[in-house]
């Protein structure tokens, strides 16, 4: 038995993040109430005012001002690397509100169950359903996602990569992986797995660090009791941030699986952009163009095909 409260690492990432810190840091306290926690704070490279705003809402928040924008996974592993002592790692977007009690009902499920990740029910900012939990992606699912769509697999375990189906959230459910928006990583699990693989910049690094977490023994479990409110990015309306997410979905997928497999893999999603594509969608145009570049599907995206960046070393302030 642990005889006293545990100690959270509060790990938040941030790119020109000024207008959401507000209400985000004023949701932690409650959010978090009984534990220890501290809060550190990667910025990468902001051109707004996001670092003063975070110095005035959240004076004892540790900064570390990256100087470039490296992606989503440098961010939090640079904050993870300066965080004071923990026993589990809050893994939060900028645009998370976390629900009162929502932390402590994250940890009572990832001790209870001795799961290495938990997550929470997500509802979006105007407190509709979220679909926020995922199975494995393989051939079957990206074929069903391609003919019928997402939506309508959801329900088919086999068929459906995104769970849609509201009974899956009612209960303490074992996922593949989830939306990586908040997470809560145990540090046993952390120390096993490692840093999370920075080579993705945004999108599917949550995936890749979840699966390689299971892949080790580590369950990832919803705690339905649990509530975060997302207010959403912008992935499904932004042209560049769609075809980045759908270019790195294959290039995860060939990570893991022999070349045959991969080609097929990359030939249903190509299948299902280009449907998207001939009625009008300007994402999955995009999407077609970067798929069919040999060259984008090698290379690792980075901050040039999604936002401006700066190099410089990185400084930490408390």
């Amino acid at each position: 038995m642990r005889g006293s409260p545990e100690t959270i690492a509060v790990v938040v990432v941030t790119y020109n993040s000024a207008r959401l810190l507000p209400d985000l840091i004023a949701s932690l306290a409650p959010g978090l109430v009984g534990l220890h926690w501290h809060l550190t704070v990667a910025d990468n490279a902001s051109s707004d005012d996001t670092v003063e705003v975070l110095r005035r809402e959240a004076p004892w928040a540790r900064i570390v001002e990256t100087g470039r924008n490296g992606g989503y996974a440098a961010g939090i592993n640079a904050a993870v690397a300066v965080a004071g002592p923990h026993d589990a790692v809050l893994v939060l977007n900028p645009d998370v509100r976390l629900a009162p009690n929502c932390v402590p009902e994250l940890l009572a499920v990832l001790r209870r169950r001795n799961a290495g990740i938990t997550v929470p029910r997500i509802v979006r900012a105007n407190g509709d359903f979220s679909p926020s939990l995922r199975r494995e992606p393989t051939i079957l699912r990206a074929l069903g996602d391609a003919v019928l769509g997402a939506d309508r697999v959801g329900r088919i375990g086999r068929l459906g990569e995104v769970i849609t189906d509201r009974r899956w959230y009612a209960r303490e459910t074992t996922v593949d992986w989830a939306e990586g928006s908040i997470m809560l990583i145990d540090r046993a699990c952390w120390a096993a797995c490692g840093r999370w693989d920075e080579s993705f910049f945004l999108y599917s690094e949550e995936t890749e660090f979840a699966l390689r977490a299971r892949d080790r023994g580590f369950a990832m479990i919803l705690a339905p009791r649990a509530e975060a409110r997302h207010l959403e990015g912008d992935s499904a309306t932004s042209p560049r941030l769609w075809a980045l997410l759908t270019l790195n979905r294959v290039r995860l997928y060939r990570r893991r699986h022999r070349l045959p497999s991969a080609v097929v893999y990359w030939a249903l999603v190509l299948l299902r952009e280009v449907s998207r594509a001939l009625v009008g969608n300007r994402c999955s145009r995009l999407a077609v163009k970067s798929l069919v570049s040999g060259r984008r599907l090698r290379e690792a995206p980075g901050p040039a095909s999604v936002h401006p960046s700066a190099a410089g070393a990185i400084n930490v302030s408390a």
